[in-house]
């Protein structure tokens, strides 16, 4: 079994006395049910497991329970045997998205306390948005991601205390020695291959075979294009347009959406194509970054998301459709292929993994800066470059971006190829693997101290 960071926020909220029920929210295959259904068999005597998009499909028997009372008539009749209580009983709610209405009826299942449950979906944005009492109070949003680089260096069989190791050296900002960075550097690039989807990294692991792993790429692709079902014709159809625009479009210069290429029609913008957007978005299935022209922290009182950008939810999906089975473009490093977008996409995928909204800066006059993030250590932002040619030292617009007084940056950070770590003109240099160590602040309890009433 892969370990997976995730499986200790499930742990936590079935083990601890927590007043509110699980929503597990993320992407299709990137392994919710499965990591749900490996606690839930662990820790419960009781484990029902009920996926309400193949009900919805078949029998369609949840769609006319309305009360609790038929809920547990129903759990009971699956169940086929006597269930226990709270203490020893867990419902599991599969792809509850298929059943809005159950969302509501969340908050008197929590009230209740007959069993304990939990629930995930693969597009609960979008189902709590339409929903119109959505049960805030009685539940917690949890994302999950696929495997970030970290968990696919412990699946590698990577040792726990050689990560802790290399951990030690991004904190005192120094360099690898050679023979480490060259292997973690292999790695990353093994990364870029496989990406982070269960299957591909399972099919991986047993004999490095790259033509299963690719076969699994094509199969989930396939899956994400076609897999919109609550849009009518047309919308699926712009929807799958987008998201296969976006590989050629993170190849040009300016790797925003731009509008009117979606049907070749002058004029369009955002709100045109706002629903087949968010739902690429609330889906899991792309990542969005937002432009910011004027950055302030916090980011998001300054973002627009008219201008964005679209990357892949997995570095896997997009190496395979931009090489295919030519592995040396990666493993090579072939001065010939451009893999800015590879490397901005795992870039992406890490940021977001760790728990950070994505911006880009966007400035007609001074250029473009790949990623800006809030840095909560210091109260300020935090822009990221990323380089995967030789010319890391060469970025205009990241240099006239610090130098504005009014922006108030202090550092920011490149990421490449490069061994060397070293900090000039407010700029850290660090290789491109010490990303998988951004991550943030603080990760754990913060107490503050008991004040005493001045007399």
């Amino acid at each position: 079994m892969l370990r997976r960071k995730f499986t200790s926020v499930i742990e936590k909220y079935l083990t601890e006395d927590n007043d509110k029920i699980l929503l597990v929210n993320g992407a299709r295959q990137i392994g919710k049910s499965y990591l749900i259904r490996y606690v839930g068999t662990k820790l419960f005597r009781h484990y029902i497991e009920i996926n309400l998009q193949e009900d919805k499909e078949n029998q369609a028997v949840f769609a006319n329970v309305h009360s609790t009372q038929e809920m547990y008539l129903q759990v009971a009749a699956l169940a086929k045997t006597k269930l226990g209580n709270k203490s020893d009983t867990l419902i599991f709610l599969d792809e509850i998205q298929a059943y809005p209405h159950l969302l509501t009826m969340l908050k008197f299942l929590n009230q209740e306390g007959v069993y304990q449950f939990i629930a995930s979906g693969s597009q609960l944005g979008i189902a709590l948005y339409e929903t119109p009492s959505v049960p805030m109070g009685s539940v917690a949003i949890e994302t999950m991601y696929q495997l970030d680089f970290e968990e696919f260096l412990w699946a590698y069989g990577v040792d726990e205390h050689a990560i802790d190791e290399i951990k030690q050296y991004f904190d005192n900002k120094q360099s690898l020695p050679d023979g480490m960075h060259r292997y973690m550097l292999q790695l990353f690039r093994y990364y870029l291959l496989v990406g982070g989807l269960p299957e591909a990294v399972n099919k991986f692991l047993p004999a490095r075979n790259i033509r299963e792993v690719r076969n699994v790429h094509k199969s989930i692709h396939e899956l994400y294009r076609t897999d919109a079902s609550q849009y009518d014709r047309e919308r699926k159809l712009l929807i799958r347009r987008i998201y296969d625009m976006i590989p050629s479009q993170l190849e040009n210069k300016k790797k925003r959406i731009v509008y009117k290429n979606i049907e070749s029609k002058k004029g369009k913008r955002f709100s045109d194509y706002q629903d087949e957007l968010e739902y690429l978005i609330e889906s899991g299935i792309t990542l969005d970054v937002k432009a910011v022209s004027q950055p302030q922290y916090p980011l998001a009182e300054s973002s627009s998301k008219n201008l964005i950008k679209l990357y892949l939810n997995d570095v896997g999906l997009l190496t395979y459709l931009l090489y295919g089975m030519n592995i040396n473009a990666i493993l090579q490093n072939e001065q010939s292929i451009n893999l800015g977008a590879v490397y901005e996409s795992v870039v992406a995928q890490e940021l977001r993994a760790h728990g950070y909204e994505l911006y880009y800066y966007d400035n007609k006059k001074k250029g473009e800066v790949d990623f800006l993030i809030n840095d909560t250590r210091f109260v300020q932002v935090l822009p990221i470059e990323v380089k995967s040619g030789k010319d890391y030292t060469e970025h205009s617009a990241l240099s006239k971006f610090l130098k504005e007084k009014e922006y108030h940056i202090h550092q920011a950070i490149v990421f490449s190829n490069e061994q060397k770590v070293y900090q000039e003109q407010g700029i850290l240099y660090m290789p491109i693997y010490y990303a998988m160590f951004l991550r943030q602040y603080p990760s754990n309890d913060v107490i503050l101290p008991e004040l005493e009433y001045p007399a």
